[in-house]
This record gives structure tokens, C-alpha cells and sequence, in this order.
């Protein structure tokens, strides 16, 4: 696997493009803002009419065009919108106004992999994807460091599609950390199957049912939730910090003892089928196609379900709990958005 670094990347050739970033969310406000700083002049921000986020981008210098316009004016054209909104987008929008031999990028491999995109043989299509949040992604740029970043070249109708996302990758920053270059196949498999068996699905899970069988026995809520959710972040950072090995250094001999005798009783190799039996739904393109029918039918089960969540009482009882530690930060979750436009 190569990684390339700022070293390997000619950083002028971004320069010298013109470059379009689609949606001002997480990840479209860091890669323009970065572009900016790093000496990009040609960034502008495309977003649907009457979008909520053009005042946004304005306020910050930038200048706000329509999807198509957009498309008919740029040399790079980054889709930084939800998955689930960019075969649409690039269906009425950006087919048939994209200028011959421009270039197409993405942050995630999904719509590419699966197919829900067939993009025109003259673009080049590459994904440039930092492995951390938009937040991130600029804040360590402006401390002068970088977040690691994915590389992939899917369609190269130029014959230098790579040197132009290499080129992109360094002036967000990611060049700074290293830039891994991966397929859009590998990332989109792997990352789906992240989020879906460890991350989120597979965690909250785990948290959620160790809080039940706490609670079921009679235990106190407000020790669940501190034994089985709050406490994780200590745990996380110093396997983020060390690995597993440094974490366990840093735990009492007790938990260490019960880590590595009971933790493969509960993940156990009935897990594991579970875990396989939901890679291959993904290799498959079950779970995107689940997922696009799903948004297509106004996402009825995918609302009922995070409504649930919310009802829970590990939900209920970590928002009283939250609100007597002032040290943990506030965040407005709802009003957050990472959307098109």
C-alpha cells in the first residue's frame, strides 16, 4: 500500500483549476476553506436555489453559484453532499453541464462503486477522502498538521487523474499527514462495514444491551450509564493513543484480567457469522440498495427507528446526567447539518 506525502504532489496544479466544492456542510466548508488558505483562488461553493448555507459561504469569502452553472465552469468539481442526494445531483445537474475532460471527486466511494453513478467516459473520476470529520479537517490544517487522507482513481480519461487528486489532497491538508492510496471498492466496503458492525451500529448496540442488563438486575440507571457509556471515552483514547496493548498497560490488573477472559465470550464466533453475513450485504450492494429504496420512500423505518433510539432510557437518563457535569461541551446535535446546500 503507498502513501504519498506533500513531497510527491505538485500542489500548483490545484492552483492553476478551477475548483467547485458541491454542498457547504462538514466536509465542503474544511476542503474550500483549506483550498483557500493553501493558495487555491478559483473556489467556488455550488448549492441548490435558496439554500439555507449560501450566507454561510458568502460570509466566509466565498462566492455561491448554482449546481449547473457551477458544472459548466469548473476544471475540478469535489460532490462533498449526503450519499444518498449525489445520483440525482449528478444526474440532472451535472451530466450534461460539465465541461469535457473536467474532473469529478468524491469523498466517499459508494456511488461510484454501486454503480448509482455512471459518469460520462471523458471525466476523470478520483475520491479524495480525509479519515476525520470536516471540523477536523480544518482545524488541524490551521495548526499546521493534517488529517490522513484516502486516494482513489476510478475512471483516468486525462491520463493524470491521479497527480490532480494527489494535487488536491495536498492543499486540504491531507499531504501533510499521508495520503493512502486505496480503490473506491476498498473504501466504500470497508468504511460501510465500519460504521455498520463497530463504530456506530455495533457499539451503541453493545452499549445499549450491556445498560439493559444492568437495569434488568436492578441496578441503578445512573450507574449503568456511567459503567457503560460514559467511561468508553477513556478507554477509546488510549487505544487511540497506544492500541489495545497500550490500553490495557494503562487499566488495573482487574480489568485487564476481565477484558481478556470475558471480552471473547461476549463477541463471540456467533458475532462473527453475524459480522460476515453483514459484509456480504454490503459487498453485494444489498445495504446501499436497502438504503436508496429506503430514502425513496421517505424513510419511514430509518425515522422510526432513530426516533426509538431517542425514547430510549440510556437516552433519557445520560441528558439528566449530561446536564449536572458543566465540563462536558453542549452541542446543538439537530442543528447540525452536513447537507446539500
Amino acid at each position: 500500500m503507498r502513501v504519498y506525502y506533500d513531497r510527491d504532489a505538485d500542489v500548483n496544479l490545484i492552483k492553476s483549476l478551477k475548483v467547485v466544492v458541491i454542498g457547504y456542510g462538514s466536509q465542503g466548508h474544511a476542503h474550500a476553506a483549506n483550498m483557500r488558505d493553501s493558495g487555491v483562488e478559483d473556489v467556488t461553493i455550488a448549492l441548490r436555489p435558496g439554500s439555507a448555507s449560501a450566507a454561510k459561504a458568502e460570509a466566509a469569502g466565498f462566492k455561491v453559484m448554482s449546481v449547473p452553472e457551477a458544472a459548466a465552469w469548473a476544471d475540478v468539481m469535489m460532490m462533498a453532499t449526503p450519499d444518498e442526494l449525489q445520483a440525482q445531483i449528478y444526474r440532472d445537474e451535472l451530466h450534461g453541464n460539465m465541461k469535457q475532460g473536467a474532473a469529478l471527486a468524491f469523498a466517499h466511494g459508494l456511488n461510484i462503486h454501486f454503480k448509482l453513478i455512471e459518469p460520462r467516459e471523458d471525466l476523470d473520476i478520483f475520491m479524495i477522502a480525509p479519515k476525520g470529520p470536516g471540523h477536523t479537517v480544518r482545524s488541524e490544517y490551521v495548526r499546521g498538521g493534517g488529517v490522513p487522507s484516502l486516494v482513489a482513481v476510478d475512471q483516468d480519461s486525462s491520463g493524470n487523474a491521479l497527480e490532480i487528486a494527489l494535487s488536491y489532497a495536498s492543499a486540504i491538508g491531507g499531504g501533510r499527514a499521508g495520503v493512502i492510496e486505496t480503490t473506491f471498492q476498498e473504501e466504500c466496503e470497508t468504511d460501510l462495514f465500519g460504521e455498520q458492525v463497530v463504530l456506530c451500529g455495533g457499539l451503541t448496540s453493545l452499549i445499549t444491551a450491556g445498560f439493559e442488563t444492568l437495569v434488568e438486575a436492578g441496578y441503578a440507571p445512573e450507574m449503568a450509564y456511567f459503567e457503560c457509556l460514559h467511561e468508553l471515552k477513556l478507554i477509546v483514547d488510549l487505544m487511540i493513543e497506544s492500541g489495545i496493548a497500550g490500553m490495557r498497560f494503562s487499566i488495573s490488573e482487574t480489568a485487564k484480567y476481565g477484558d481478556v477472559s470475558r471480552g471473547p465470550r461476549v463477541i463471540n464466533a456467533n458475532v462473527k457469522r453475524s459480522m460476515k453475513a453483514i459484509l456480504k450485504e454490503i459487498q453485494s450492494g444489498k445495504f446501499a440498495r436497502e438504503w436508496v429504496k429506503e430514502y425513496q420512500a421517505g424513510l419511514p423505518n430509518y425515522n422510526k427507528l432513530l426516533e426509538e433510539g431517542e425514547q430510549h432510557p440510556i437516552e433519557v437518563t445520560g441528558r439528566h446526567l449530561r446536564s449536572l457535569m458543566p465540563w462536558i461541551p453542549k452541542k446543538n446535535i439537530k442543528g447540525a447539518q452536513a447537507a446539500y446546500g
